[in-house]
């Protein structure tokens, strides 16, 4: 069942002048949502009747309008988003419902996640031609299945509380079966539930267990962390505290250090706290939630008695709620020297509860030798119309292709984009 996706703290309730931006930007989720549990739903997540009535009104209005066909539409995309020059956007998978995390396998199948569905796609070019032209259901019915990760042949799943395996994938496409169990002792709270995952260098699967609340001191030191644990499913152990949401990891391509997105808390205004990209230098950091945030700012609640001193700060300050999501190194050799190695891209998915929104972006942040950002800036941007405050798109995790072009999933497009250089 899909339960409350972290939109407002389940123990807090909607403010009106959130309702707008809320109803809209969410709004496909929402319906899912409060359709498959009407009564349910409304008292977890504390929206008023009245809001539900406008929820409706503007269903029609839930998802962007598109161009339909494919040379329209990647005309729109190069107009519309704002690239820098010698660089083009298309279309490569469209329909792709809730498009989340991706994975890609070494034959070029693009494995996909779902947060506010219940399925996982397998998408296949078979011609070669930059466009997707077999969609596989491998899941359905699963519980925000978010994460995907292929593996050694294998692809596993993170839903809420279980890792989840399909042996052999791709000889069984057309019937995949039902998949094994590889783990399911996380916690089962679905606020901050979905998760992230991908192997690491050292051949262990890391899971990221968010905070169960907006903000708050959990019991159980599961919450609020970075795990790891092996691919049977044996040996799980914390890695790193202090994380509220990670939705985006990956691993520096030179020093194999951990490098994480986070959103920090909501509901302190616009422009506090900051969200974050985190390194992990070695094992057992603390990142300072929910006691410390953006490095240097202390929780008005939980910051009593403690010092930004004892946790480890962000590498880079990000937007306030700019809700960055995939991130990644690029190793390819398509796109210019410039974007090895040192660049971080960040999917920053777009602010829900913001007077003025943010984020709705590919960002990049530049380190320098020592690893140390040195500036932050858009590398894509447009999905944010700033005058109208509209939004056509939401990104949320990158990938690289073999050709070292980079995809781009969108769950509110319902679209991965492919991003190529051709040169100026």
């Amino acid at each position: 069942m899909l339960v409350n996706q972290g939109y407002p703290n389940i123990k807090e309730k909607l403010r009106p002048k959130d309702a707008a931006s809320f109803l809209v930007v969410n709004l496909g989720d929402l319906i899912i949502l409060i359709l498959t549990n009407f009564k349910t739903q409304l008292k977890i997540m504390h929206i008023p009747y009245f809001l539900l009535v406008v929820l409706i009104c503007l269903s029609c209005k839930g998802k962007p309008d598109l161009p339909k066909s494919e040379n329209a539409l990647k005309s729109y995309l190069n107009t519309e988003l704002t690239l820098p020059p010698g660089f083009v956007i298309e279309p490569y998978a469209t329909d792709v419902e809730n498009a989340r995390s991706m994975s890609i396998s070494p034959s070029g199948i693009v494995y996909v996640g779902n947060r506010g569905g219940d399925k996982v796609y397998a998408l296949q070019d078979t011609d070669g031609d930059h466009k997707v032209d077999r969609k596989y259901i491998l899941l359905e019915g699963g519980n925000m299945p978010n994460g995907v990760t292929y593996y050694e042949g294998d692809l596993y799943i993170a839903e809420v509380n279980r890792i989840l395996k399909f042996e052999n994938v791709e000889s069984k496409l057309d019937n995949p079966g039902e998949p094994i169990v590889v783990y399911d002792g996380y916690p089962t709270e679905s606020h901050h539930g979905w998760k992230y995952i991908a192997f690491g260098p050292d051949g262990k699967l890391y899971v990221p267990v968010g905070a169960p609340c907006n903000i708050c001191e959990s019991e159980d030191p599961i919450f609020n962390t970075i795990t790891r644990i092996n691919k049977d499913g044996t040996d799980v152990e914390i890695v790193h505290s202090g994380v509220r949401n990670t939705v985006g990891f990956t691993w520096h391509p030179e020093t194999n250090e951990l490098w994480f997105t986070d959103n920090n808390r909501d509901r302190w205004g616009d422009d506090k706290p900051a969200c974050e990209l985190n390194k992990a230098i070695k094992d057992g950091g603390h990142y300072g939630y929910p006691y410390c945030h953006q490095g240097d700012m202390l929780d008005d609640k939980y910051g009593n008695g403690k010092d930004c001193n004892d946790y480890i700060p962000p590498v880079q300050n990000l937007g306030p709620h700019s809700a960055p999501l995939g991130v990644k190194f690029y190793t390819g050799d398509m796109f210019p020297e410039k974007y090895k190695s040192n660049v971080a891209f960040i999917a920053e998915h777009g602010s829900w509860n913001r007077s003025k929104k943010i984020g709705y972006q590919i960002s990049i942040v530049t380190l320098d030798e020592s690893h140390n950002a040195i500036s932050y800036e858009p590398f894509i941007s447009g999905w944010l119309n700033d005058e109208s405050q509209d939004v056509s798109g939401r990104p949320v995790d990158i990938a690289w292709m073999s050709d070292g072009s980079m995809l781009i999933s969108d769950d509110f497009a319902d679209m991965i984009y492919r991003v190529s250089y051709i040169g100026s």
